[in-house]
């Protein structure tokens, strides 16, 4: 069954547990490839669920939600297989790039980004500036 927008209830049993949802993935700090291939993991096995958004502001839960509670744990299981296979995956991947010396280092980093490094190492000196002023005036 294909997952459902926010809003939208299956028919049958899923429809009266719906009111039971659970959380079963946060989407907060996944990228698009995951959260697709999660989505596309639990319509390949049959389960009913929507997804919410962060909201606006970004202070809501963004995930998807098992409309079936009675299944979590079938759920959970079929995610948590596939989290331990794309993490060995990447891992992989990341080893061969740093063999073949094309993995980006942190200078290729801030070249790429100069500036986001830029503000970035900006928010760290007024924030060691913050906490160590009165050290530093503390003999004055």
């Amino acid at each position: 069954m294909p997952g459902l927008a926010l809003g939208e209830r299956s028919g049958g049993a899923a429809a009266s547990d719906a009111a039971m949802a659970v959380l079963i993935f946060r989407l907060n700090g996944v990228s698009d490839d995951e959260a697709a291939d999660v989505r596309a993991l639990l319509d390949a096995h049959g389960f009913a669920y929507h997804e919410t958004t962060g909201g606006l502001l970004g202070f809501g839960v963004a995930g998807l939600w098992l409309l079936e509670n009675g299944r979590k744990a079938e759920a959970r299981a079929v995610i948590d297989a596939y989290e331990c296979e794309r993490s060995t995956r990447l891992a992989a991947e990341h080893a061969a790039l740093r063999r073949a010396g094309r993995a980006e280092t942190t200078l290729q980093r801030i070249a790429r980004h100069p500036l986001q490094s830029l503000l970035a190492l900006m928010g760290i000196a007024a924030v060691l500036f913050v906490v160590l002023w009165p050290f530093l005036t503390l003999g004055r």
